[in-house]
């Protein structure tokens, strides 16, 4: 313990140093916590920003109305499906479909009926998470001092969870069985209706907006075939079977085609961005890393 009584000339001069660069060094902490941290937020802010206004792209001279992208779904391998989807934001304002049946030359064709639309839910929840980190980081301005790393830390972590689970959202699919993509809203959109031998799916992977078509066969009641229903799957495979309403069924045929969503890949980049500069700035104020450094003077 050092002497309060004693003057700065009477103590060493190694401790004397590092008195003054333990000083120096507290100095230089709060001015990060004052300055630096209020910089990268604002920073922060920008790029969120810029991710939540693709979610939300105007009309060229409509700035209240949300812009209108078609997309064309087909694959340069296969025919048997192609598709034209209508994105506006978060809803699919229109799809139009035709459907090459296996083992014959019938093509199928169906669209939304016209007072029907979908909203693809991943893309919503997406935003909302993106909203709610903005929200976080509004919520401490420039005129906030942060007392301690420890606050700083709190504050990132909260945007990155936000950050991270809209990531997830565009990135992870959401899981169906058979039956309960049977039975969604979506089979009942389309004009003239879908068969009953036909299943159809939309969801975003990525930064692609992904459309699944299931062409069924019924299984007969007396059919030696093991009957094993299926799980809950993304994408299911020619093979899988399912009861429904006291019928089993077995998906012959499997169809996926797919498009790039631009603003899409841009959100995605957007999310990486920010998720680096928080995962930076926690590094910054660590708090165990600023005591090291004054263990090691002292």
């Amino acid at each position: 313990m050092l002497n309060p009584q004693r003057s700065l000339s009477e103590l060493p001069k190694t401790s004397t140093a590092s008195q003054v660069e333990r000083v120096v060094l507290e100095e230089e902490f709060n001015w990060l916590l004052k300055e630096e941290v209020h910089a990268v937020l604002k920073q922060l802010q920008d790029v969120l920003k810029e991710a939540s206004r693709r979610f939300s792209m105007p009309t060229p001279g409509f700035e209240n109305q949300l812009k209108q992208e078609n997309f064309i779904l087909g694959s340069s391998t296969m025919d048997q499906v192609k598709g034209v989807l209508t994105l506006q934001g978060e809803v699919l304002t229109q799809a139009d479909i035709n459907l090459k049946v296996a083992k014959s030359s019938q093509v199928l064709h169906f669209q939304f009926r016209e007072d029907k639309q979908w909203k693809l839910q991943q893309i919503q929840d997406a935003r909302n998470h993106v909203n709610q980190a903005l929200q976080l980081l509004s919520s401490r301005d420039e005129s906030y001092h942060f007392k301690s790393g420890a606050e700083v830390n709190k504050l990132m972590d909260g945007v990155m969870l936000q950050l991270t689970r809209a990531r997830n959202r565009l990135t992870t699919p959401a899981s169906m069985t058979l039956p309960e993509l049977a039975a969604s809203g979506l089979m009942k959109m389309f004009s003239p209706p879908i068969p009953g031998d036909v299943m159809v799916n939309f969801y975003i992977n990525l930064s692609k907006l992904c459309l699944t078509v299931y062409q069924l066969h019924v299984l007969p009641p007396n059919t030696t075939k093991n009957f094993k229903p299926a799980g809950s799957s993304v994408l299911h495979s020619p093979g899988a079977m399912f009861e429904l309403n006291n019928n089993r069924f077995e998906v012959s045929h499997v169809h996926k085609v797919e498009c790039v969503v631009p603003w899409l890949s841009d959100t995605l980049v957007f999310f990486t961005i920010s998720l680096q500069l928080c995962q930076q700035l926690k590094d910054k104020v660590s708090p165990s890393k600023h005591s090291h450094t004054l263990l090691v003077m002292t």
